[in-house]
C-alpha cells in the first residue's frame, strides 16, 4: 500500500541547511540564523495536517519518502515510521538521522539531515523561492525511480 501527501513551503535567506541530524518544515512565517536545521516556512502543513492515510501507515512503521522539489532541483530523504509516533504538532515536521521521537517527528532513521539536502536546492530556497514536498509512505520499499514516478503522476493529473 502506497500513500501520497504533499504541500508548499517557502524559502528565506536565512535557510542555511546545515544541521547534521535532522531538517524542518515550519508553519512559521519568519526564520531566524539560529534555525540552521530549516529548509522551508510558510508550510502548508504540520505534521498533524496530512491526510490519514499516510499518518496510518507511517505509524505502522513503514517506509518514509520526502521528495522535496524547487524549481526543477529536487532531492529525495528515505526514513521509517514507527508506532511510537504521534504526529500531532500543529506548527511543524521533522525528519531525524536518529530514532528521537517527539511530537513533531515525521519520520526517523532518516538517510540525509538537512546538511545533506542537494545544495543547488538549498541555495533556490535561500533565494526565497517556493518549493513542493511530498510525503509517501509505503509498506514496501521503493526504489528512487518509483519514488520520482508517484511525484510525476500527481503532477500530470487533471
Amino acid at each position: 500500500m502506497i500513500a501520497v501527501d504533499w504541500f508548499r513551503i517557502s524559502g528565506h535567506a536565512n535557510v542555511k541547511a546545515v544541521h547534521r541530524s535532522t531538517l524542518e518544515f515550519t508553519k512559521d512565517n519568519f526564520l531566524t540564523p539560529r534555525g540552521d536545521c530549516i529548509l522551508g516556512i510558510s508550510s502548508e502543513k504540520a505534521v498533524s495536517d496530512l491526510n490519514q492515510s499516510v499518518k496510518s501507515l507511517i505509524q505502522s512503521g513503514s517506509n518514509v519518502y520526502v521528495v522535496v522539489v524547487v524549481e526543477g532541483a529536487y532531492d529525495i530523504i528515505r526514513a521509517v515510521g514507527s508506532r511510537l509516533l504521534t504526529l500531532s504538532d500543529k506548527n511543524k515536521m521533522i525528519v531525524r538521522k536518529s530514532d528521537f521521537i517527539s511530537d513533531s517527528t515525521l519520520a526517523i532513521k532518516a538517510n540525509k539531515s538537512a546538511a545533506d539536502i542537494n545544495r543547488d536546492l538549498v541555495d533556490k530556497l535561500r533565494r526565497g523561492s517556493k518549493g513542493t514536498v511530498y510525503v509517501i509512505a509505503s509498506d514496501v520499499a521503493l526504489k528512487d525511480e518509483e519514488v520520482l514516478g508517484i511525484v510525476i503522476n500527481l503532477n500530470t493529473r487533471g
